[in-house]
């Protein structure tokens, strides 16, 4: 089971991902050092997770295929193109 889908436009730029597992990990801090290691090993474990899938196995799409799914994706069907309109 995926968490995180590495494929999504948003996790496309380095920065992102890498704010991504700081913000986990100093979150990881933050819950130490208020005393609650339950919640510090949770959001450690997030940040484990996130630095693996995000920049350890992270392959970027290639960029001929990315510009396929959106010209898929932006391309009205073809019965909608064909049909008349009707002004009336």
């Amino acid at each position: 089971m995926q968490l995180i889908d590495p494929n999504h436009p948003a996790y496309r730029a380095l920065w992102v991902r890498v704010l991504i597992v700081a913000v986990c990990f100093g979150w990881t801090g933050v819950e130490a050092l208020w005393g609650d290691p339950f919640w510090a090993v949770l959001a450690a474990g997030a940040g484990a997770y996130a630095a693996y899938v995000l920049l350890w196995s992270y392959k970027p799409a290639d960029a001929a295929e990315e510009k396929a799914a959106v010209e898929d994706k932006t391309a009205e069907p073809a019965e909608t193109q064909d049909a008349p309109k009707n002004d009336a």
